[in-house]
């Protein structure tokens, strides 16, 4: 599953250094996760770091990009390759 960032978000910046895929940036309004390179910090981290410093609770899962366990691992495996390359 990938996140995404609500209508709620303040842009307080504090998301997008987190994120070791650099899946979120700046959008036209407020914070967006690319969903491409999210993989809720699988390999990374235990848990995603984005919603643990988001101060508004702003990021859930995105209902349009469920993902397995499975292919976030396959996700981070072929971001990591691609870094690599």
């Amino acid at each position: 599953m990938a996140l995404m960032i609500t209508d709620d978000c303040i842009n307080c910046d504090v998301c997008e250094p987190e994120c070791p895929n650099q899946a979120i940036s700046m959008g036209a309004e407020y914070y967006v996760i690319d969903p491409g390179k999210c993989t809720e910090c699988v390999g990374h981290f235990g848990e995603p770091q984005c919603v643990q410093v988001c101060p508004v609770a702003c990021i859930p899962v995105n209902p349009e990009h469920v993902e397995t366990q499975e292919s976030l691992w396959d996700k981070y495996r072929r971001l990591q390759a691609q870094a690599a390359g």
